[in-house]
């Protein structure tokens, strides 16, 4: 009995495991199931990734798309020593790069204009209401946060959201942007501390206009 439950509880401790790979084999065999499924279960993490990089809803929302189509085209290039999450936001990374270049071609590049819309978007994205002071107040943070994030350098912005917003370890972040794990953790480094200066800025701007 105590050899069953053993046996048992290591099958559902590697469960989430293979189920990923049998995932994975739908996928590249073009089964709109497993694609449906791989969408539903990414797609609030793209768009949020991509909101953050391109700080207009309109972009993030187009962009997710081509990403996920992009995803279903090249399926075959995804390699099983990766996580598939890795692969995405490699994916994804790529994508919103290329768009903020053809943005700042047409002279959208990093525009006030997101910011300032910025934040009925998160608002929304978190659901956060606007009667609680507390609550309006910490919607307003996430806010400025937000902005102070859209004034990074591209490069700086990818590793501030890939690590502080989204989570991710520093192994998922090297296999990312393809860059040395000391390279990450310098530029990391840099990156918090012009966005702390970008805060202070904000925050001295928002206090003169009385927000």
């Amino acid at each position: 009995m105590e050899e069953a439950e053993v046996g048992s509880q290591q099958h559902d401790a590697a469960e989430g495991e293979p189920s990923e790979r049998v995932l994975i084999s739908r996928l590249r065999r073009k089964d709109p199931a497993a694609f449906e499924a791989l969408v539903k279960q990414h797609q609030d993490r793209v768009y949020d990734f991509c909101m953050r990089m391109l700080s207009d809803r309109e972009e993030a929302f187009d962009v997710t798309q081509e990403i996920f189509v992009s995803i279903h085209q090249h399926m075959e290039q995804f390699r099983h020593d990766a996580k598939i999450s890795t692969w995405i936001f490699r994916i994804s990374r790529n994508h919103c790069l290329n768009r903020l270049k053809y943005l700042k071609r047409r002279g959208r590049g990093r525009s006030d204009e997101y910011g300032e819309t910025s934040e009925q978007a998160i608002n929304e994205s978190a659901g956060a209401p606007t009667m609680p002071d507390e609550s309006l107040e910490s919607a307003r943070t996430r806010a400025l946060v937000h902005r102070a994030i859209a004034r990074l350098d591209e490069d700086q912005r990818v590793l501030v959201v890939l690590r502080d917003i989204e989570g991710l370890a520093y192994d998922e972040i090297v296999e990312i942007t393809e860059l040395a794990e000391g390279t990450v953790k310098s530029r990391l480094h840099r990156a918090r501390e012009k966005l702390a200066v970008i805060l202070g800025e904000l925050e001295t701007e928002a206090v003169k206009k009385g927000e």
